[in-house]
């Protein structure tokens, strides 16, 4: 199934910028991508990256660039192809089995909720179903999916559901991750610490 990935490779997860360089931030990102990627090819998908600008780094996926808002560029690809996936950058903890979980719901669409009322990943296969990323997005897309008279599967999955948008969401990585991101941030210098009881995140 084609499944596009949008990306933004200048200036990625800002909610970071408290712990991460803006290097940093960039060289994170593009380990959470690629982890992403590679999850996506595992699970039978055929990725493509939507990104906002030009990749300075090489991927392992083609890019399209369309720096247009993320719900207008992905309406238009929807319009090219159906099905289509759509599976975010962040998801640091992705797996192919919870990939292949979306890929397999047969629904008109498939949504697999983030954290926050988000939209981590999407399967699209109905022609007048448009997304719409502003907001409690998840709500709005069962919303918009009941206005086409789509058929909806919720996918309820932990990995797909954490998206790495805030420090407290690092913890998530470290404790569960074993991939290229939770790699590339114990790299960096990061680890659990458990301080008054509580697991935090700390730098060395």
């Amino acid at each position: 199934m084609r499944t596009l990935v949008p990306f933004d490779p200048t200036n990625p997860n800002t909610r970071l910028s408290s712990l991460l360089s803006d290097d940093e931030r960039r060289a994170f990102a593009a380990s959470m991508l690629a982890d992403v990627l590679d999850a996506i090819r595992r699970a039978g998908g055929t990725p493509t990256v939507l990104a906002t600008a030009p990749l300075e780094a090489d991927v392992d996926a083609p890019v399209a660039v369309d720096d247009r808002s993320l719900s207008v560029a992905v309406n238009d690809a929807l319009a090219d192809e159906l099905p289509t996936a759509v599976v975010m950058a962040d998801l640091a903890l992705a797996t192919p089995e919870a990939i292949q979980r979306l890929y397999d719901a047969d629904a008109d669409v498939v949504v697999a909720p983030g954290r926050g009322g988000g939209t981590n990943a999407l399967v699209v296969r109905h022609p007048e179903f448009g997304v719409d990323y502003h907001g409690t997005s998840f709500l709005d897309h069962l919303a918009a999916a009941d206005a086409v008279g789509a058929s909806v599967e919720t996918v309820d999955s932990f990995r797909l559901a954490v998206d790495v948008d805030e420090p407290a969401d690092l913890l998530d990585v470290l404790v569960h991750g074993n991939r290229g991101a939770a790699g590339w941030l114990r790299d960096a210098g990061f680890r659990v610490a458990v301080v008054d009881g509580t697991p935090e995140v700390v730098r060395d």
